[in-house]
C-alpha cells in the first residue's frame, strides 16, 4: 500500500467495541469486495470493504474476517482468512500478505488461508446460535452487482437454514459514526494531501485552460502524497457547468471571466476527505461573483459553527436554510415577502440551493451514521453551502470538514484558503 503503516491498536479496539454489541453465542462473518472486471481480461483497481478494512486493517482481496468471542477454542474467537500466495501469483500480480504481516496489521493471531475457511466455519457453526451477516445499507446506495457479502449470504443461509440471522449494519453504522483518534490522524493526512492539491491549482488555473488538464494536476499532487487518488469522481466545472451537481465530465474550457466549482478530495489510507471551492478562471472575482462568493461563505460560517455535540441534522439544516434564505434575499434572487408567505413544505431558497448541507465523513465520503442521531464527539462532517444561479451561469459551493469536540467544532481543513481576498492573492502569485 502506498500509505504508511497504521497502528494495530485502531483494529483491535475497533473489534472490541464490535464484540460487545452482539448477541451471546454469536458468529460474524465480513468478506472483502471483489475484484471487478471491466472487459476482456481486465480489472479495475481493487478497493476492500469499508468494514472488513474498519474491523482488521487488511487492504487485499479475498480476505475474510471471523468473529466468535464465545468459541470453546480460544484459536477461533478472532479468526482472519487471507489469500494463500504462490510463485504464480508472485510472478504475475506481486506479493501477497504473509500469515506474519496479517498478525501485524490487524492484530489477530489466527491467521489461515482463505480456502480452510468454509471447513474452519462448519465446526464453529455447531456451536453459533446467531450469526451477524454484512451487507451494504447504505440510504443512498444503489446496489445494481451482487458482492461476496451478498453471495455469502445465500449460501449460508442455504447451508444453515436454522441459524438466527442478524444484520450487522446497524452495529457498524453506530460504530463507524464515531472516529478514534487514529482514524481522525488518517483524515487529517487526506485533508493535508488535498491542501496541497488546492495550492497547487491556484498557480495552474487560468483562461483556456481545459477542466481535465486541473484534473490531472489533482491525480499528480494526489499520488505524489501517498494517496491511491481523488476520494471520489472529482467535479471540475467551469462556468455553467458548476450549476450540475454532480458534473463530472471535465471536458470544457475555462474561460475568462467564469468561476469554476471544483469539488475534490484525496484518499489517504481509505480515508475521504471532501473539499469544495470556487475561483475565477482569470484570477479576479467581479463584484457580482464576489457578492454571491461571500453569501456563501457566510453561510458556511454560520452553519460550521452548528456542528456541536448534542445539535442534530434536521435542527441544523433548518437553521442554515434560514440563514440562506437572508442572503439570497440580500442578493436579489428571493423576494423577502415571498420568504414570509412560502410553504414551509417547499421552501424557495431550494431553487438556488438544492442540496443538504453536512454529510458524514470517514471511510465512505458519504459515510455511513443516523441521521437522527444527535451529534458526538468524534463525529466527522463536511459543511457545503451553495448557491446555483442558471441564469448567471454561475455556481459556488465552499466545504470544509469538521471534526466534533465537546469544544466545538474543528476545521480539519484551516490552513485551506477560502477568503475571496486569500484565492486572489495566491493566484496572482503564479
Amino acid at each position: 500500500m502506498k500509505y504508511a503503516p497504521i497502528n494495530p491498536e485502531l483494529y483491535i479496539q475497533n473489534r472490541a467495541n464490535f464484540i460487545k454489541q452482539l448477541k451471546p453465542c454469536s458468529i460474524a462473518v465480513f468478506n472483502s469486495n471483489d475484484v471487478m472486471p471491466t472487459n476482456a481480461d481486465g480489472t479495475m483497481p481493487f478497493r476492500q470493504n469499508n468494514d472488513l478494512f474498519y474491523l482488521s486493517g487488511i487492504d487485499q482481496e479475498e480476505s475474510i474476517l471471523l468473529l466468535f468471542p464465545e468459541s470453546k477454542d480460544p484459536r477461533f474467537k478472532e479468526v482472519l482468512f487471507v489469500r494463500e500466495t504462490s510463485d504464480l501469483i508472485l510472478t504475475w500480480e506481486g506479493y501477497k500478505l504473509t500469515k506474519e504481516q496479517a498478525t501485524q496489521v490487524s492484530g489477530i493471531r489466527t491467521v489461515l488461508w482463505t480456502h480452510e475457511f468454509k471447513s474452519i466455519f462448519n465446526s464453529l457453526m455447531a456451536e453459533a446460535e446467531n450469526v451477524y451477516l454484512n451487507s451494504n445499507e447504505h440510504l443512498r446506495a444503489v446496489i445494481e452487482v451482487e458482492t461476496r457479502d451478498s453471495r455469502f449470504v445465500k449460501w449460508c443461509k442455504d447451508m444453515y437454514p436454522l441459524h438466527n440471522y442478524m444484520r450487522s449494519t446497524p452495529i457498524m453504522h453506530h460504530l463507524r459514526a464515531i472516529k478514534s483518534p487514529y482514524e481522525i490522524e488518517q483524515i487529517q493526512k487526506a485533508c493535508d494531501i488535498t491542501e496541497k492539491a488546492f495550492r497547487r491549482l491556484l498557480k495552474f488555473i487560468k483562461s483556456g485552460v481545459m477542466e481535465y488538464e486541473i484534473e490531472a494536476e489533482l491525480y499528480h499532487e494526489f499520488l505524489r502524497n501517498r494517496s491511491r487518488g481523488p476520494a471520489y469522481g472529482s467535479i471540475i466545472a467551469s462556468g455553467a457547468n458548476a450549476c450540475i451537481l454532480h458534473y463530472v465530465d471535465n471536458d470544457q474550457e475555462c474561460k475568462d471571466g467564469d468561476v469554476i466549482l471544483m469539488d475534490f478530495g484525496a484518499e489517504y489510507a481509505n480515508y475521504a476527505s471532501d473539499l469544495s471551492r470556487s475561483v475565477p478562471v482569470n484570477g479576479k472575482f467581479t463584484p457580482r461573483q464576489r457578492d454571491v462568493y461571500n453569501a456563501v461563505l457566510n453561510v458556511m460560517k454560520l452553519a460550521s459553527n452548528m456542528l456541536v455535540v448534542g445539535n442534530t441534522l434536521d435542527v441544523y439544516h433548518k437553521f442554515v436554510g434560514t440563514v440562506m434564505e437572508h442572503e439570497l434575499i440580500k442578493l436579489g434572487l428571493l423576494n423577502e415577502n415571498d420568504v414570509k408567505n412560502q410553504d414551509p413544505d417547499r421552501p424557495l431558497y431550494k431553487k438556488y440551493f438544492m442540496h443538504g448541507t453536512s454529510h458524514f465523513l470517514g471511510l465512505d465520503v458519504h459515510d455511513v451514521g443516523n441521521k437522527f442521531r444527535p451529534f458526538e464527539e468524534g463525529m466527522v462532517f463536511t459543511c457545503e453551502p451553495g448557491i446555483y444561479i442558471r441564469e448567471e451561469g454561475l455556481g459556488i459551493r465552499l466545504e470544509n470538514d469538521f471534526l466534533v469536540t465537546k469544544n466545538g467544532p474543528v476545521d480539519l481543513m484551516k490552513n485551506i484558503p477560502l477568503e475571496a481576498d486569500d484565492i486572489e492573492r495566491l493566484m496572482a502569485e503564479k
